[in-house]
């Protein structure tokens, strides 16, 4: 959410933002609306004074016997009472519609984010680790899976496309993935283990920028709440509407949890395959912090992700997103993509975003620095620490042995009964 009080201070700014996100100027509309709310409200504050004061006259009147002024007064209070209602009222819908269009607008993109229209203009930051070398033609996911126990058709056959189901190996690799993940986080990283609701109110779902405009690409159930997209939104809304003291910041959260999207906008993209699910499990990354340590703490967080792809011996790149594919709350996100030998391409197997002040203000979620009376707005963060399908597709592409088997990472054996290879069912 934008403070309107800024775009007053310097419109010309925020329509420079809204121009790096491919928007048309908007401030000159949003000031429009804002002075037409202020002068309503100036208006009905008015009304209500003089109408209390006429109220008040009235009785002055009819005591010293003077009935023309009295008449006159009580006319008047008739006419405010008639008057103001119909003031609340546009009062209150000018409000709603202004809000209603700041709630639409995305972040605004900091300096330092490249300008671009899509993924074929996000900046390469650095390359992590070693692609492997291979004595035969390495095999996509799908191909090596199923004889795993990575099972498309029993998943289709239950929920339709989009859906896989696990078993045997392929079950065991998953499990073990979100616990390593889970455990490295927490215990070398400092982040607090959380299991979250999965499902949701519209206030939560709100304040992380899903809602109104992304509805679409979610679950909604038949009582009204949301299936989460990503433990983000729990994690996230964990501070909404309170103030938190300076000092307890920053907040570090991490759930594994499953997630689930509807894919709306991703018709024809992934159809086969592992990597795009209405379901699927991602160990989430969120913090709470003050507006000075933020961008410390997106370094620190996308870091954090990268040590796990290192772990397990993956090959990865950090990207820099251009304006024009970063999310709607991103103030700034790094993509990692880790290589996949059988696509011969990285693919994003995480996404670590700052959001500068934008959910908070959603949240309404604020800290009083230490020593200071007033409050101010958190910075929020969030990231995948790791997406752990699409890590399970990494790991049997870029550890796959030509007899149909996959070597097991030194990092998930102590998961796995130390087994180092997982045999394909015979």
């Amino acid at each position: 959410m934008h403070d309107i009080r800024s775009i007053r201070d310097d419109p010309d700014a925020f329509d420079r933002g809204l121009a790096r996100r491919g928007l048309e100027p908007l401030a000159a509309e949003l000031l429009r609306l804002d002075e037409r709310r202020r002068a309503l409200v100036t208006e009905l504050q008015a009304g209500q004074a003089r109408r209390n004061e006429a109220s008040k006259a009235i009785g002055a009147a009819k005591a010293q016997k003077d009935e023309a002024t009295a008449q006159a007064l009580m006319a008047e209070v008739a006419a405010l009472k008639e008057r103001l209602p119909a003031l609340e009222a546009e009062e209150r819908q000018v409000g709603e519609t202004l809000e209603a269009r700041l709630a639409a607008i995305p972040n605004l993109p900091l300096d330092d984010v490249p300008e671009g229209a899509d993924e074929n203009d996000n900046a390469l930051v650095h390359e992590g680790g070693t692609r492997p070398t291979f004595g035969f033609e390495p095999r996509e996911h799908d191909a090596i899976g199923p004889a795993l126990g990575l099972d498309f058709e029993t998943g289709a056959l239950l929920s339709g496309s989009r859906f896989t189901f696990l078993r045997g190996a392929a079950a065991r690799l998953h499990r073990a993935l979100g616990q390593f993940m889970l455990d490295t986080l927490t215990r070398d990283h400092g982040y607090e283990e959380a299991v979250v609701p999965l499902l949701v109110r519209d206030e939560a779902v709100f304040g992380t920028g899903q809602l109104p405009k992304f509805a679409e690409d979610l679950f909604r159930t038949t009582d009204g709440r949301w299936l989460i997209p990503t433990a983000e939104v729990s994690l996230t809304n964990v501070v909404r509407e309170q103030i938190l003291a300076g000092e307890a910041l920053p907040l570090r959260f991490a759930s594994l949890s499953p997630c689930f999207r509807s894919e709306a906008g991703a018709a024809g993209r992934d159809t086969r395959g592992y990597i795009r699910q209405h379901q699927f499990e991602k160990v989430e990354m969120v913090s709470i912090t003050v507006p000075e340590a933020s961008d410390a703490e997106h370094e620190r967080m996308t870091a954090c992700a990268e040590d796990i792809l290192t772990r397990l011996g993956l090959a990865f790149r950090r990207m820099k997103l251009c304006t024009g594919d970063m999310g709607f709350s991103a103030a700034r996100t790094y993509d990692l993509e880790v290589w996949l030998p059988g696509q011969a391409r990285y693919r994003e197997i995480s996404s670590c975003s700052t959001c500068t002040d934008f959910q908070a203000r959603r949240m309404n979620a604020r800290y009083r620095p230490e020593g200071e009376k007033g409050t101010r707005f958190v910075h929020t963060l969030n990231g995948s620490g790791l997406a752990v399908g699409r890590t399970l597709v990494a790991v049997l592409e870029n550890y796959q042995q030509e007899d149909g088997s996959v070597a097991v990472p030194e990092a998930l054996q102590p998961y796995l009964g130390r087994r180092n290879r997982l045999e394909p069912a015979r």
